[in-house]
C-alpha cells in the first residue's frame, strides 16, 4: 500500500519555535521600564511637548463657556453687538493659538519618538551582539528580525501620539467634569451614571485585546521567518522544483497571520461603538433632565448649550484613552518581547576582572575537557592536547568527530561543559574577550561576504588598514588577480553573500579578510575545502609563509592539505584516537592511513 504524502502545516513546522505567547499580567512596571527610554528628553523636548498640551487643553475648556455661557447667554440674549464682536474675535483667536501649538505639539512628539524608537532599536542590536552562539542556534534570523524591526517599529504611534495624546485627555477629561459639576452637578449626576456600565464592559475586553496583539506579534515573526529561510534557500527551493509547495506553505503562514489581525482588529472595533452608544444614551439623558431643569428655572439656555459642548468633548477624550488604550496593549505585547530579549544573559560572560592579554603568543591547551551542545549528547569526552605557539595542528576526522566543536572553544564561542582551555596558560574564562578575539582569525568554508566594495570586505578584517595594506593581504593569497579583472577593481560593489563572486573567489576574500587582521591564531575551517585544486595549489606557498609565526588549526577533510602540519590530531566521536606527525600516523597504519588510502583510492577512481 502506498503511503501518503505526509502534510505540515504551518503551526507543526514551527511548534518548536522559540516565539510564544508571553502569558503575563499587564505590567505597568513594564510600561514604565518602557518609558523610561523617555528620560534623555525630559528636559527639553517633553516638556515643550507638555506645554503646548496643557495650552491647547486649556483653550479647548474655555471656549466651550465663551460660546454658551458669555456669547448665547449674555452678549446675543442682551443685544450687545459690541460684546458680541468682542466674543468672537477672543474666541478666534484663541483657535488660532491652539492650532499653532497643535502643529508644534506634533513636530516635538514626533522627533522625542523617533529619538526614543532609534535608541530602543540600538539597544537592542546592541544587545543581541553581544549574545552568545547558543541565542542564535535556538532561533531562525527572521524571528529576530521581527523584534528588532517590527516589535519596535509598532511602539512608534504609542510614542509619537499615544502618551502626550494620553496626559491631554486626562486633563481634558478632568477639566470638563469640574466645569460640568460647576454648571449643573444635578444633571452632571445623571449623566454620570452611565460610566460604570461602559467601564465594567470595556476591562472585560482587556485580556482577549492583549492576548489577541500578542498572536499578532507571533504569527508575524513566523511570517518574517519563513520570507527570510525562502529568500536564503531561493536556490534550493528552485532546483527541486517546490516554488508551489513553497508557496501553499507561505499562504498557510500568510493566512494565520491575515486571521491574527483580522481577530484583534474585530475585538478593537468593539471599543468605539460602545463609546458611540454610551455618548447617545448620554445625549439622550441630557435633552431629557436639561429641558426639565431649564423648565424649573435652575439652568439657563446658556448654561444648557455649554453643558452640552462639554458633553460632546467628554466622550471624545474616553474614545481617545480606549485608542491609546489598545496602543498600550500592543505596546505592552511587543515591549514583552523587546524585553525578553533585552534581559536575555549571555552565556559566555566576561568577568569584571577578566585579563586583558594583548601579547598573546598562540600556546593553546586543552585539559580534560568536555562538552555538549544540547546538554545530552557529548561532542568532547576529556580532551586533553596542547598546541605549540607557532606550530600548525591539522584536525581531521569523520563529520561529528568534535574538529570545528575545538575550533568554537578556542574562539570562545562556547565553553566547556569540564574542563579547561588555556591560552598561554590563561583559562579563556579570565580572559578579556576583545583580547581574545581580537587575536584570532577564522577563516570558514561558507565564508560570508558583506554588501559593500571588495576593498570594504577584506578591510573588515581590520578597520584601520590602508588601501595598501588591503592590497598586500589580496596579494599574499593570490586574489588580487581575479579582483584585477574585475569592472572597478577593488572598488567593485558586491551584494550580500556576494553571489557575482565565485565560491573560490568568495573564499580568497576570506583568507585576505583574516590575514590582514594578523592575528596569533588562525583558525581554518575546511577552509580550503570550495577551492579548486589548481586555486589550492597557488596559495599553499602564500600560506606557507604567512602561517609561519602563528598558531594555525586546519580543519580539513582534502588530507593533502595538511602533510605539513607539526601535528596532526585524529578525532573519532569526541575522543582523540591518533596524534602525530603526517609521517607517524602513516607509519602506524591506524585510523589516519585509513583515511588517506580512502582518499587516495577514491581520486584515483576518478
Amino acid at each position: 500500500m502506498k503511503q501518503a504524502k505526509s502534510k505540515r502545516t504551518p503551526s507543526d513546522r514551527f511548534q518548536y519555535s522559540n516565539d510564544q505567547v508571553i502569558e503575563k499580567p499587564f505590567n505597568w512596571k513594564q510600561m514604565l521600564r518602557l518609558f523610561s527610554y523617555m528620560k534623555p528628553y525630559s528636559k527639553k523636548l517633553l516638556p515643550l511637548a507638555i506645554f503646548s498640551v496643557l495650552l491647547t487643553t486649556a483653550i479647548k475648556l474655555v471656549i466651550p463657556a465663551l460660546i454658551g455661557v458669555y456669547t448665547l447667554g449674555g452678549a446675543i440674549k442682551e443685544k450687545n453687538t459690541n460684546h458680541l464682536f468682542m466674543y468672537i474675535g477672543i474666541i478666534a483667536c484663541l483657535y488660532l493659538i491652539a492650532y499653532a501649538a497643535n502643529i508644534f505639539r506634533i513636530k516635538w512628539m514626533n522627533e522625542l519618538g523617533q529619538n526614543v524608537i532609534y535608541d530602543l532599536r540600538k539597544d537592542l542590536f546592541t544587545h543581541v551582539q553581544s549574545l552568545s552562539h547558543r541565542f542564535f542556534d535556538q532561533r531562525s534570523a527572521g524571528s529576530i528580525l521581527v523584534r528588532i524591526m517590527n516589535d519596535i517599529n509598532s511602539l512608534q504611534e504609542l510614542f509619537t501620539n499615544g502618551v502626550i495624546n494620553l496626559l491631554m485627555d486626562m486633563v481634558l477629561l478632568a477639566g470638563i467634569i469640574v466645569i460640568l459639576f460647576t454648571l449643573s452637578p444635578p444633571l452632571t449626576l445623571a449623566i454620570m451614571i452611565i460610566l460604570p456600565i461602559m467601564f465594567f464592559i470595556s476591562t472585560s475586553l482587556r485580556k482577549k485585546i492583549r492576548r489577541s496583539w500578542q498572536l499578532v506579534r507571533l504569527k508575524q515573526s513566523k511570517l518574517n521567518s519563513h520570507l527570510n529561510e525562502s529568500i536564503q534557500g531561493i536556490r534550493i527551493t528552485q532546483s527541486f522544483t517546490q516554488e508551489k509547495e513553497n508557496m501553499n506553505f507561505f499562504d498557510g503562514i500568510n493566512a494565520e497571520n491575515f486571521e491574527s489581525w483580522r481577530s484583534a482588529a474585530r475585538k478593537n472595533a468593539v471599543f468605539r461603538p460602545l463609546v458611540e452608544a454610551t455618548n447617545a444614551l448620554g445625549t439622550a439623558v441630557l435633552i431629557w433632565y436639561g429641558s426639565h431643569l431649564i423648565r424649573g428655572s435652575s439652568l439657563s439656555l446658556g448654561e444648557f448649550v455649554s453643558f452640552s459642548f462639554y458633553l460632546g468633548m467628554f466622550w471624545d477624550p474616553i474614545s481617545r484613552m480606549g485608542q491609546v488604550y489598545n496602543q498600550l496593549l500592543v505596546g505592552m505585547a511587543s515591549s514583552e518581547r523587546i524585553f525578553e530579549y533585552l534581559d536575555e544573559k549571555p552565556l559566555i560572560d566576561e568577568h569584571p576582572d577578566s585579563v586583558k592579554h594583548d601579547d598573546m603568543k598562540g600556546h593553546i591547551i586543552f585539559d580534560s575537557v568536555e562538552f555538549a551542545y544540547n546538554g545530552a549528547r557529548k561532542a568532547l569526552k576529556g580532551i586533553s592536547l596542547e598546541m605549540e605557539t607557532g606550530s600548525t595542528v591539522a584536525l581531521v576526522g569523520h563529520t561529528g568527530s568534535g574538529k570545528t566543536t575545538i575550533a568554537n572553544l578556542i574562539s570562545r564561542f562556547y565553553d566547556p561543559t569540564a574542563g579547561a582551555v588555556k591560552i598561554d596558560g590563561i583559562d579563556l574564562k579570565n580572559m578579556s574577550l576583545s583580547s581574545l578575539r581580537g587575536n584570532i582569525s577564522i577563516v570558514l568554508q561558507d565564508t560570508f561576504i558583506f554588501s559593500g566594495t571588495i576593498m570594504e570586505n577584506i578591510r573588515f578584517g581590520r578597520p584601520d588598514a590602508t588601501d595598501e595594506e588591503v592590497k598586500n593581504a589580496a596579494r599574499a593569497v593570490g586574489a588580487d588577480i581575479f579582483i584585477q579583472s574585475l569592472p572597478n577593481g577593488y572598488e567593485t560593489e558586491v551584494e550580500e553573500r556576494g553571489n557575482i563572486l565565485s565560491v573560490g573567489e568568495r573564499q580568497l576574500l576570506s583568507f585576505s579578510r583574516a590575514l590582514l587582521a594578523d592575528p596569533k591564531i588562525l583558525i581554518l575551517d575546511e577552509a580550503t575545502a570550495s577551492i579548486d585544486t589548481e586555486t589550492e595549489m597557488k596559495i599553499q606557498g602564500a600560506l606557507k609563509t604567512l602561517l609561519k609565526g602563528r598558531t594555525s588549526i586546519i580543519i580539513a577533510h582534502r588530507l593533502s592539505t595538511i602533510r605539513e602540519a607539526n601535528k596532526i590530531f585524529v578525532l573519532n566521536h569526541g575522543e582523540i584516537l591518533e596524534e602525530g606527525s603526517h609521517e607517524e600516523l602513516m607509519y602506524l597504519k591506524g585510523e589516519y592511513y585509513q583515511l588517506v588510502k580512502a582518499q587516495f583510492n577514491m581520486q584515483q577512481a576518478v
